[in-house]
């Protein structure tokens, strides 16, 4: 049951609705801004849960920033501020939407999400179980559950198409130099982001990007940035390969709804309390181990 904190769902009478995805609720402020709202909702296997998660919209919105500005010397994003007092006044009214919302520039949204895997888990883990491959890419034998990968790997996928997208796929969508260009990016700032991680006592498993241009052309960071609905992160000194690690993210979920016999497609099924719980308390201890802070409630 959604508590007095938790917001499924917004409505901001004055602002017309760009777009509603599965966590975010987007509303266009003007011809060149948008303002990014990120709801309590949880998707897991591409299903949006009808549980919420107590904080997690505040910390996708406060750790993305955080992100954004750590990663900006790498490629530029579309953060103006995360900061409810610079918001415009119009966003100012809405109580509801402190610390959940984002003000950023308008983007031609590449279709493709930049995966980057540092370790063997998830789809990649069923894959190499299957044919020692992920996403096309052979690996050697005898890995096992959760080891670290020689190299990071970089598995792109479309937003379009159902499962795992094969390379080719995703140089025709935007292009032989661009494909290149996000690829370069993404494992420049994968690596980036894990020597850091490592100091908070985290591991980064593996995570996706998004990328869009400007007006100009620019390619851009956008959506949010190395999060727990994004990323998977793991606590380093309990780090051991061959099992399912301790992790700050929404693995957690991942593993309880396997357990059911639900076929993955909608409705979902509600979380037990406990179960929400635990997930909110592992997202508010992701933001404060990488940022070392805790979160404005």
């Amino acid at each position: 049951m959604a508590s007095a904190q938790t917001v499924l769902q917004t409505s901001i009478s004055e602002l017309p609705l760009f777009h509603r995805g599965k966590v975010r609720d987007v509303y266009e402020i003007d011809d060149e801004h948008l303002l990014l709202v990120a709801t309590d909702r949880l998707s897991a296997f591409d299903v949006v849960l009808p549980t919420p998660i107590e904080h997690k919209g505040k910390v996708l919105t406060q750790l993305s920033a955080f992100w954004f500005d750590k990663l900006k010397n790498i490629v530029p994003n579309h953060c103006i501020t995360a900061d409810f007092e610079e918001m415009p006044e119009v966003v100012r009214r809405h109580e509801v939407l402190r610390g959940r919302s984002m003000l950023v520039r308008k983007a031609e949204v590449f279709p493709v999400e930049c995966i980057v895997r540092g370790y063997l888990e998830g789809s990649g883990w069923k894959d190499y179980k299957t044919n020692k491959q992920v996403c096309g890419r052979a690996l050697p034998p005898g890995l096992q559950h959760c080891d670290k990968l020689l190299n990071p790997i970089f598995t792109p996928a479309t937003k379009a198409a159902q499962g795992h997208d094969d390379q080719v796929e995703f140089m025709q969508l935007i292009g032989h130099d661009t494909a290149a260009e996000l690829k370069s990016i993404s494992k420049e700032i994968y690596t980036d982001a894990s020597e850091y991680v490592l100091t908070c006592g985290l591991i980064i498993a593996d995570t996706k990007f998004e990328f869009g241009r400007d007006k100009k052309g620019n390619i851009m960071l956008v959506d949010e940035v190395l999060t727990p609905d994004s990323s998977r992160f793991w606590d380093a000194s309990k780090y051991e390969p061959g099992h399912p690690q301790l992790s700050y993210d929404k693995q957690f979920v991942r593993e309880y709804l396997e357990t059911l016999d639900w076929d993955k497609t909608p409705p979902a099924p509600p979380l037990p309390q406990e179960v929400a719980e635990a997930t909110s308390r592992r997202y508010l201890q992701a933001y404060e181990k990488l940022t070392g802070n805790q979160l404005e409630l």
